[in-house]
């Protein structure tokens, strides 16, 4: 029965040299959906990565305040983590204040920082200038520190159904290190390190816009965050701000988002300087890896 559940979680193994993978679904004669890498008359094609797609800048808005002839340019961030911003001028005419036209800078959460105030060289004209912001979560100058992760689910044994460097979907930066655990569908998810919630999305039904389906991301104190990705939709019992514990419920697993099959996709991350990135972690204890075979059916 759990074999049946893994569906395309299996083909990731005979694909990890690809940079991407073309699946093929299709029911059979007894009206069993199945999944396969091999052509078949009539199959749908599937052609599917799993970026992470988050939005979570969304939350961090750049607000410019005008008073008596001068602009003050402020930063608010409404995420529970603080963020990196760079800041960028562009177009810059008639204005003082403007030391260097590329501001960075961290905003502690749940902030609102001045980064700016410009006035005009010349009173009375105009000052012409174009902001962009861009922001990345997570304080840069946090190390992480070494820690190995109790597993982030209740039930099994399941197995790895694509781990680290995977060529399937986690060879990009955010994914890298990341492992895909196929279980089924609804297996409680609990936290595999304490921390605060920062994001969640919970109303994702199947493919949905989403690619990481419903998630919890999790700021853990020494800056780094875990993300649990694909969970069931309505099934997120978190709330962002709220400070959690090892072994706290967040969820159930699910297959929401761009996934080929019920699984877990965990992931821990960094900002490395405004950019996000998987860093290499451990579970507490080993996790199997599927055999090179391919199983159809759900």
């Amino acid at each position: 029965m759990f074999e049946r559940l893994l569906i395309v979680c299996a083909l990731l193994l005979t694909a990890q040299s690809a940079g991407a993978i073309t699946i093929y679904k299709y029911t059979d004669a007894n009206g069993v959906v199945s999944f396969t890498d091999h052509a078949v008359p009539g199959a749908a094609v599937l052609k599917l990565r799993e970026p992470m797609v988050e939005h979570l800048d969304q939350q961090v808005h750049l607000n410019i305040k005008k008073e008596k002839g001068h602009d003050s340019l402020y930063v608010r961030n409404d995420l529970y983590a603080p963020v990196e911003i760079e800041l960028k001028l562009s177009g810059v005419k008639n204005v003082l204040g403007v030391a260097d036209q590329v501001i960075r800078r961290t905003v502690p959460a749940r902030s609102n920082e001045r980064l700016i105030a410009l006035s005009p060289k010349l009173v009375g004209k105009a000052m012409s200038y174009k902001p962009s912001l861009r922001s990345i979560v997570g304080d840069p100058q946090r190390s992480s520190l070494a820690y190995r992760y109790p597993l982030p689910w209740v039930g099994g044994p399941f197995r790895l159904s694509q781990g680290p460097n995977g060529g399937y979907s986690h060879s990009g930066a955010k994914s890298r290190y990341a492992m895909d655990i196929a279980m089924p569908e609804g297996t409680p998810i609990i936290a595999a390190r304490g921390g605060t919630v920062i994001k969640t999305e919970n109303n994702q039904t199947g493919k949905g816009a989403n690619p990481s389906g419903n998630f919890v991301r999790v700021l853990h104190d020494d800056g780094t965050m875990g993300v649990y990705l694909h969970l069931m939709q309505g099934s997120v019992v978190v709330r962002e701000g709220q400070h959690i514990a090892v072994g706290s419920a967040l969820g159930r697993s699910g297959n929401t988002g761009n996934s080929t099959g019920p699984h877990l996709h965990f992931v821990v991350q960094r900002n490395v300087g405004l950019a996000l990135e998987s860093i290499p972690y451990q579970f507490a204890q080993p996790v199997q890896s599927l055999p090179n075979f391919a199983m159809g059916g759900n």
